[in-house]
């Protein structure tokens, strides 16, 4: 029997719930798009609980409560997921020149090298609230939230000229005792089984699930100014594994951030370490076991000097309002161009040294042989 369906006049004359409706099931693009066809779903679109969602999808870690306070006190969903879903792209790496950079850390004078020094009198690290996620295969296997930066009470002694770092594991969520905090991988997370580590040397199969599978989201939120950013690549840079046992696997993910005004390198690289341990294989009796025994950030300048805690807290201001881009491939492409330029940046370092030695040595010869011709 056929069955009549009663015509739209129009898309006005559908019910707002019906649009709710429609727009809680779209990812945070679709939505975007799905605002700019007509009015009605320009101003749904604004609901601060359909953003909620999306940002929920994306980032499970912004389920707490005291985050949901902090995205709210900062200007709420909408604005948290705009601010910090595109990646940061940095095309200032290209203009990075040997010849206006000083080689010695010695030869920078202390406005250089520190940078302002009431604008850094203006930040605090406990101004700092670190979220991150861990995806591997789509699905979440980690969310962790540090509120300031740990270690760093007292930031106008040892921490503003000690290099920075902020490590998310303590050593309680290590300690044997309590696995609450531990975080691992398995078999049924999708890794495949790996009967003995000489056999995984030979074929990769668990390196390279690794690397296809692990998404990172590293965002950086300063409640002061209100203002967050995703300082991680999603997929990974590189990686490797990690010398002296191959039971450790290193993969590194990050960002280029701008230290004009702040370095005379003007650019750094914000570097995100995950490394996961192999803990369990099948020869074990057990199924396939990682954990992650490593999830820091560090900053480093085009020598791959660690860049101090001063500095960074002021680069990692500056990159709250960074250029970002929903293009991913872009910001590898920064990335890229920075891991080139500081390649020949240290060829070129070895070759004036290359030289240097060569004229210490025919300057010593000449000396040798000016004495023994005096002598003779």
């Amino acid at each position: 029997m056929a069955m009549s369906v009663a015509p739209v006049e129009s898309i006005a004359s559908l019910s707002s719930d019906l649009f709710y409706d429609i727009l809680r099931r779209l990812d945070g693009p679709t939505l975007a798009s799905a605002a700019c066809t007509c009015g009605a779903f320009c101003s749904i679109s604004k609901e601060e609980s359909l953003w909620e969602n999306v940002c929920s999808s994306v980032w499970p870690s912004t389920n707490r409560e005291d985050v949901k306070s902090l995205i709210s006190s900062i200007g709420g969903f909408r604005k948290f997921y705009a601010d910090c879903f595109p990646l940061i792209v940095n095309k200032e790496v290209g203009e990075y020149q040997w010849n206006n950079y000083l080689e010695y850390p010695d030869d920078w004078t202390e406005a250089e090298y520190y940078g302002d020094t009431n604008e850094f009198e203006s930040i605090s690290p406990s101004d700092f609230v670190s979220i991150v996620d861990i995806r591997f295969k789509e699905k979440p296997i980690c969310s962790k939230v540090q509120w300031g930066i740990p270690n760093a009470n007292g930031h106008d002694g040892w921490f503003s000229n000690c290099p920075f770092r902020i490590d998310l594991l303590s050593y309680e969520d290590r300690d044997d005792d309590n696995n609450d905090g531990v975080v691992t991988l398995s078999v049924s997370d999708g890794l495949p089984p790996i009967t003995s580590m000489e056999r995984e040397r030979k074929d990769g199969k668990l390196w390279q699930e690794l690397r296809d599978g692990l998404l990172l989201s590293w965002i950086i939120v300063n409640r002061k100014i209100k203002q967050g950013a995703n300082l991680a690549s999603w997929s990974p840079l590189d990686g490797q594994r990690h010398w002296p046992t191959d039971k450790d696997f290193v993969i590194r993910f990050g960002s280029v951030l701008t230290a004009k005004d702040i370095l005379p390198s003007q650019v750094v690289q914000c570097i995100l370490i995950m490394k996961f341990r192999v803990v369990q294989t099948e020869e074990d009796g057990v199924q396939t076991t990682l954990e992650l025994t490593e999830l820091s950030m560090q900053l480093e300048d085009m020598e791959g000097a660690r860049v101090n805690g001063r500095n960074s807290l002021l680069i990692l201001k500056e990159a709250l309002s960074c250029r970002r881009s929903k293009n991913y491939s872009e910001a590898l492409e920064s990335c890229h161009m920075y891991s080139k330029v500081q390649n020949e940046l240290k060829e070129e370092k070895m070759r004036n040294e290359n030289r240097l030695d060569t004229l210490c040595i025919l300057s010593g010869i000449a000396a040798f042989m000016t004495f023994w011709y005096y002598v003779l």
